[in-house]
């Protein structure tokens, strides 16, 4: 069982960035592909992002491509998510997500094995 704490969270206007955390308990942190989604309230959750194992390679979303920026620590198990030109729309829930199937897949994201309770990031216009 991996748990994951997330933090970062916060409001901030449009224009503004936020980084958001994820800290993992896995002793075997470096087997997942490690992401992030979001859901919105009324919406369907959304893949944002998601990083390979070693952290070679990144996918994200269009919606936040060239805005947003992954990475990982598995010296640390921890998880980022440098958020930059944040938008009224990026408002939502954001979760840490752990995945063992490979390859790593952004359309695997919002359905991993196991993600955390959240951080909320709203963005005002």
């Amino acid at each position: 069982q991996v748990q994951l704490v997330e933090s970062g969270g916060g409001s901030v206007q449009a224009g503004g960035s936020l980084t958001l955390s994820c800290a993992a308990s896995e002793v075997t942190y470096s087997r997942y592909c490690m992401g992030w989604f979001r859901q919105a309230p009324g919406k369907e959750r959304e893949g944002v992002a998601v990083i390979s194992l070693l952290g070679a390679r990144t996918y994200y979303a269009d919606s936040v491509k060239g805005r947003f920026t992954i990475s990982r620590d598995n010296a640390n198990n921890t998880l980022s998510l440098e958020m930059n030109s944040l938008k009224p729309e990026d408002t939502a829930m954001y979760y840490c997500a752990a995945d063992k199937h490979l390859p790593c897949e952004l359309s695997r994201v919002r359905s991993s094995d196991y993600w955390g309770q959240g951080t909320q990031v709203t963005v005002s216009a």
